[in-house]
């Protein structure tokens, strides 16, 4: 098995915000055994100096970076100005958006076999006069994918959303019988290929509180969502809703589930993290690519002291090489 890791193309992993703990995970990851062979999108002095501030290994080497346990091949993307840990600047957002598109470049070309991406920091990309709403939707575009769908994935649970990065206000206008569809359709396919569950059965969260309540609490359930669903079961796929969230969620409701779909951030996301941080793994679905993340942010408060956790993405990892797996 480990010979069969080893020859396959490399786990690309972007170091992200470079203020941010994403340099710190990266040098921390290389302190541990890895099997799997990885490639680092970064500048290799933002890591070298990361590593010395936490007093661990790191060496540059001919073909990338050595750690205390781990190589990497290093995609070398220099930094615009030197990385202040926890100063955000403006300068280095283009270095950001640069891992990115390389990485997304080398996924698409088979030239790597998945992507981590380490933790951005949205605001300063917005400031720096880039639209990003998020790497989920930054890489629906850049791999020209028309409905990508945010899954958090942790022992448990399986959570997929409907809507992604927008305020609550617009979320009922947004969720369409058109775009449900889509979603639903892209979670199923993905079960079924990135998860090798031959017939998924998927929970679906109403919109409104007790999902509806028969149309007396909103007409989303009634109006929009029940006909999808019934078209969507005709056609040979198995999902049952609107369900009301409050209780879908419910080890003994949720374990009926291969996957629940909430419909906006913040009805399934509190769920699959309530038993703290860096024990989930983001995945976005209806990409031609894996792409796994950690499920926190940049931490800008701890970068450089060396208390960040790797856990997070440690779990991203064993998640990523599960999805080649069963390709």
């Amino acid at each position: 098995m480990k010979q069969e890791l080893q020859n396959r193309a490399p786990i690309l992993i972007t170091t992200g915000e470079p203020a941010g703990i994403g340099p710190d995970l990266v040098v921390q990851l290389l302190q541990q055994p890895c099997d799997a062979p990885l490639a680092i999108v970064g500048d290799a002095e933002l890591l070298l100096e990361r590593a010395k501030m936490l007093g661990v290994k790191l060496v540059r080497t001919e073909e990338g970076l050595m750690g205390k346990k781990a190589t990497a091949i290093l995609e070398q993307t220099p930094l615009r100005v030197p990385s202040v840990p926890g100063k955000l600047d403006q300068r280095n957002v283009d270095y950001v958006m640069s891992t990115l598109k390389k990485a997304v470049a080398s996924c698409m070309s088979g030239k790597s076999s998945a992507m981590i991406t380490g933790p951005v920091q949205k605001s300063v990309i917005l400031e720096a006069g880039y639209e990003f709403s998020g790497h989920t939707e930054f890489l629906a575009k850049r791999a020209g994918v028309s409905t990508p769908v945010m899954m958090l994935v942790n022992d448990t649970l399986r959570v997929a959303l409907a809507t992604v990065h927008m305020p609550l206000s617009e979320v009922a206008l947004a969720l369409t019988a058109d775009r449900l569809e889509r979603v639903l359709c892209v979670v199923n396919e993905a079960l079924i290929k990135r998860f090798n569950i031959n017939k998924p059965v998927i929970g679906v969260c109403g919109l409104n509180p007790h999902a509806g309540e028969s149309g007396h609490l909103g007409e989303e359930e009634t109006e929009t969502m029940a006909p999808v669903l019934r078209k969507l079961n005709d056609s040979g796929l198995v999902v049952e809703g609107p369900l009301p969230a409050d209780t879908v969620f419910a080890p003994s409701v949720a374990a009926r589930f291969d996957a629940i779909v909430a419909m906006y951030h913040d009805q399934g996301l509190p769920v699959i993290k309530r038993n703290g941080i860096g024990f989930a793994t983001n995945i976005t679905l209806g990409l031609p690519f894996i792409r796994t993340s950690v499920d926190h942010g940049t931490a800008l408060s701890i970068a450089g002291t060396g208390t960040a956790e790797t856990r997070g993405l440690i779990s991203a990892l064993g998640v990523t090489q599960q999805l080649i797996d069963a390709k």
